[in-house]
């Protein structure tokens, strides 16, 4: 089992920037892949970005290429989402995942989440 908990998420103008944090505890955690995944309102969970156990490899979704970073630490057991250059289209639930293949991670292969936080860019 693993456990997931995600920090950072609040309120933040457009352009602006803000870092996710999620910290697992459980099982160990360099045996995962990593990833973030988003949810607007009414619409579906989306993939954001992934992450390999590693950190050799990272993966990303076209509308945030460029903009968001993510990376791990796996001595903390932590890995973080740095979002800069935010746009309102922003604005969803971010939610962390685990996996421990990267490569079907973001096509949704999810063995664990987390609880989500939220993050809204105003205009």
């Amino acid at each position: 089992q693993v456990q997931l908990v995600e920090s950072g998420g609040g309120l933040v103008q457009a352009g602006g920037s803000l870092r996710l944090s999620c910290a697992a505890s459980g099982r160990t955690f360099s045996g995962y892949a990593m990833g973030w995944f988003r949810q607007a309102p009414g619409k579906e969970r989306e993939f954001v970005a992934a992450i390999s156990r590693n950190a050799a490899s990272t993966s990303y979704a076209d509308s945030v290429k460029g903009r968001f970073t993510i990376s791990r630490d796996n001595p903390k057991n932590t890995v973080y989402l740095q979002m800069n250059s935010l746009k309102p289209e922003d604005t969803a639930v971010y939610y962390c995942a685990a996996h421990p293949v990267f490569l079907t991670l973001p096509r949704g292969q999810i063995d664990y989440w987390g609880q989500g936080t939220q993050v809204t860019v105003s205009s």
